[in-house]
């Protein structure tokens, strides 16, 4: 057989995580807390980024005033003006690797916060809460949703074996044996105390961890579900086009799942610390001003950021060397810049679209929240629903109804009769009440709980009653009459 060389041309398409592109994104998934320290760090390690003090913000006032005090930059997110001698890289920075606003946003509006005064007359026990540690809160959610005494204390012995990451480090068998129960009684509880906040808790593997929030979403990708379930060695290799293959998929299909599993927390317990109570602050407060809601993004401890104007004149007297450096450092700083300024304005608006959703919620409480999905705000507000999850990542909102993570307003919905929809939640909430005042001598069956419903306008399989009363963790009827009447 005949060996020849040939030259030929093909043509493919690759998806670069740059740098610049991984912070945009991890900026997005940060807490307030969070977003502080990186800035702070940045300001530190970036001598061009330099913070807005305070009483500079209206400077141009004192700058008409005063011809020659310097011209103060139109907003902090925009460097200031150059000459002609840095012209060439202020084009530079404009043309920066991944287009953002693109992305993220089709308009550009300007930020329209509440004034500060009006931020200032928020209540401060509106602004921190305290929050426990990982096994008080998990604690005070079984007690919310459980009333048998064995299913209590089943889920008490699983939040007492995790770790401080929230991972699961004791055998199903040696559960049983403590409780005195079967592996089959505790599997059914961990499924319970799994679909608790933070998502991913009690899970025990990082891909149990990631599955539980990737199936959290009433709408979950099937892609990204079938890669960290059936894929997870090569995703941990980062071996995509393996992935690709396998699933018969264009790589930029896997890659928008793999961005999607990126903006998973891998840690869900690790947001409560240790067992010290800590302070917990709002992303966002939602303010009821009349009868309407404002959103208002808590901006406190983060700091205005804008280009320091020493960068012209290293630019003017540095040789190629150290020209290059202060480059690279401005196209970080205006990158960072925009990039926050850009988390700013999605988290909020993502908040404004599930205030418009949940607005008989806030109003009413627990038995209106609707059902949602992060497509239905996608939709809404013209952005990818991987955005949405990434924006709502430990992220909390204080409303009139108490303080939530903003995931908590995701819930699949089950028909009603006059043809809306009602969240997963309330239709729990009903199950639980019923069976809370029902007769202990004649427990309600799942198809009696079914029938009930049907009267109230909600039609609802038996199976689907069954189930709800098993992720609240309540005996079926015929143990329920054997068993200790519940308080």
């Amino acid at each position: 057989m005949a060996m020849e060389a040939r030259l030929s041309l093909r043509q493919s398409q690759r998806v670069v995580m740059t740098p610049l592109l991984q912070q945009a994104i991890q900026l997005l998934q940060l807490s307030t807390l969070e977003l502080q320290e990186v800035v702070q760090k940045e300001l530190l390690e970036n001598p061009l980024l330099e913070e807005v003090a305070p009483e500079t913000e209206n400077a141009p006032e004192a700058s008409a005033a005063s011809p020659e005090a310097p011209a103060a930059p139109t907003t902090p997110a925009e460097p200031p003006p150059v000459d002609a001698a840095t012209s060439a890289t202020e084009r530079q920075t404009d043309d920066l690797p991944f287009d953002l606003t693109a992305v993220m946003f089709d308009d550009h509006e300007e930020r329209s916060l509440v004034a500060q005064e009006d931020r200032e007359e928020l209540p401060f026990e509106n602004i921190v809460r305290s929050v426990n540690s990982l096994t008080d809160h998990l604690d005070e959610q079984l007690r919310f949703t459980v009333e048998d005494p064995l299913v209590r204390r089943i889920g008490a012995e699983i939040i007492g074996n995790l770790d401080e990451d929230g991972y699961l480090r004791a055998e199903l068998a040696e559960i049983a044996t403590r409780c005195e129960t079967t592996v089959e009684e505790v599997e059914k509880v961990l499924a319970l105390i799994q679909a608790f906040d933070p998502p991913g808790v009690a899970a025990r593997s990082i891909q149990e961890c990631l599955l539980i929030q990737l199936k959290a979403d009433p709408n979950p990708d099937p892609v990204s579900v079938e890669i960290v379930q059936d894929h997870f060695d090569e995703l941990s290799r980062r071996r995509y086009p393996d992935i690709a293959r396998a699933l018969k998929l264009p790589l930029d299909r896997v890659m928008e799942s793999v961005e999607e599993i990126m903006g998973l927390e891998p840690k869900p317990g690790r947001r409560f610390g240790g067992g010290d109570s800590r302070y917990i602050v709002p992303d966002v407060v939602v303010h009821k001003m009349g009868t309407e809601y404002v959103v208002v993004l808590n901006e406190d401890g983060i700091p205005r950021l804008r280009v320091n104007s020493l960068y012209r004149s290293l630019l003017r007297n540095s040789g190629d060397e150290a020209r290059a450096y202060v480059e690279q450092k401005l196209r970080s700083a205006v990158w960072l810049i925009k990039s926050v300024d850009q988390r700013q304005r999605t988290l909020r608006k993502v908040t404004q679209s599930i205030v418009k959703f949940q607005r008989d919620f806030l109003d009413k409480g627990l038995p209106y929240l609707r059902p949602l999905s992060l497509r239905d705000v996608g939709e809404d507000i013209g952005m990818h629903e991987s955005t949405i999850s990434r924006v709502t990542t430990n992220k909390y909102v204080e409303t009139p109804q108490g303080l939530f993570e903003l995931k908590f307003f995701f819930h699949s919905g089950i028909a009603s009769g006059d043809g809306e929809m009602v969240s997963s939640v309330s239709v729990k909430k009903m199950i639980q009440d019923l069976l809370a005042n029902e007769d202990p001598a004649k427990p309600l069956s799942d198809q009696e709980v079914a029938q009930i419903l049907k009267g109230r306008g909600l039609t609802i399989a038996r199976r689907t009653v069954a189930k709800y009363r098993e992720e609240l963790g309540i005996l079926p009827s015929h143990q329920r009459r054997l068993a200790p009447k519940r308080r």
